[in-house]
């Protein structure tokens, strides 16, 4: 495609998505769409197709590592920081902190946020999310990059973070890369001695999430909190 017709092309998929912002546009054509921004002058429709085919769906797309948007071909750097922003967007949108702490109202809103966080890591991460007396969430801070076990994350960070952000209560959560939701024996051990922990500075274990593909594992849902 010329740089005439592409330019007419984009200009109507432009007019086209703000008459419906975009509930009639497929996968593919949202991404052409937003590619449109990164690569001004040419087609990008069949960049977003390649995309699609290698990560499956425009999630996926999202939540790709910098290193892996690089390797389909007609992905630049302008394109892999647009990809990462809108996916930086999405996540804060989604933030408790900048919607005034209420969006987040139940365990499953909770394990919702936390999984479009965490979803597509390949090491484990762990955070703790410090609530109000309201046990709304003001604050998240990741503490731990790796294997998460109790010689890792040591439950006295737990507590201090709890305690520097003034909170009575918190909940931990942490991915299985693997996808598996299914606590490990370490994660049972490391709930016990989080809870031991931080009721002795008066901070309540509301939870402890574990984080897979597509289910999460809540201790408190489970009877182990």
């Amino acid at each position: 495609m010329d740089n005439a017709l592409a330019k007419g092309h984009r200009s109507r998929l432009r007019t086209r998505f703000l008459h419906g912002l975009g509930s009639d546009f497929a996968s593919h054509e949202l991404l052409e769409l937003a590619l449109s921004f990164a690569i001004p002058r040419k087609d990008t429709k069949s960049v977003a197709k390649r995309l699609l085919q290698r990560f499956g769906t425009t999630t996926a797309v999202l939540e790709a590592e910098p290193s892996e948007l690089r390797l389909v071909d007609g992905v630049g750097e302008v394109c892999v920081v647009l990809l990462k922003l809108f996916h930086t967007l999405a996540l804060k949108s989604m933030d408790p902190v900048e919607r005034g702490g209420d969006y987040l109202r139940s365990p499953q809103d909770v394990a919702a946020y936390f999984r479009a966080r965490l979803r597509g890591h390949r090491e484990e991460r762990f955070l703790v999310a410090c609530l109000d007396t309201k046990n709304r969430i003001r604050e998240v801070r990741e503490l731990q990059q790796g294997t998460v076990d109790q010689a890792v994350v040591y439950p006295r960070r737990v507590a201090e973070a709890a305690l520097e952000s003034k909170s009575r209560s918190v909940v931990v959560v942490h991915n299985h890369p693997s996808g598996d939701a299914e606590p490990s024996e370490d994660d049972v051990r490391l709930t016990r001695e989080l809870k031991s922990t931080l009721a002795a500075v008066g901070v309540a274990l509301l939870d402890h999430l574990v984080i897979g593909s597509s289910a999460h594992f809540s201790f408190r849902e489970a009877g182990l909190l």
